[in-house]
């Protein structure tokens, strides 16, 4: 078992990014915001696992760094999407409540290798 599959951060980033997913698949969007949403939350998985396996604390710290904005890029897609009336507003809260969990257990990881 590699190191990243052990943290509760990877764990809650691939529900995410799975959840994600599954919104994709059932919604109408246009091929380029799937796509776009698509690579943005499986930035957030990525990112935890490479900078796991960094072996110094800024290389680790940076990747942490990306993983969270792509956590903000997906919001923001998200808030767009609610907007535009392609994504109940209900359905919305719980993508942002899980997401902001996630920034913030990174955040505490990005401070804590500052």
């Amino acid at each position: 078992m590699f190191d990243f599959e052990k943290l509760h951060i990877y764990q809650k980033a691939k529900l995410f990014n799975s959840e994600i997913r599954t919104f994709i698949k059932s919604s109408n969007l246009d091929s380029t915001t799937k796509d776009q949403l698509r690579r943005a939350s499986f930035s957030i998985v990525l990112n935890i696992a490479e900078g796991s396996g960094r072996f110094t604390k800024p290389d680790r710290r940076n990747f942490y760094i990306i993983s969270r904005s792509s956590i903000f890029e997906c919001i923001a897609i998200l808030d767009v999407l609610k907007d535009e009336e392609a994504l109940e507003k209900n359905r919305y809260e719980e993508f942002y409540v899980q997401a902001e969990e996630i920034s913030k257990m990174l955040y505490g990881m990005i401070k804590n290798l500052g």
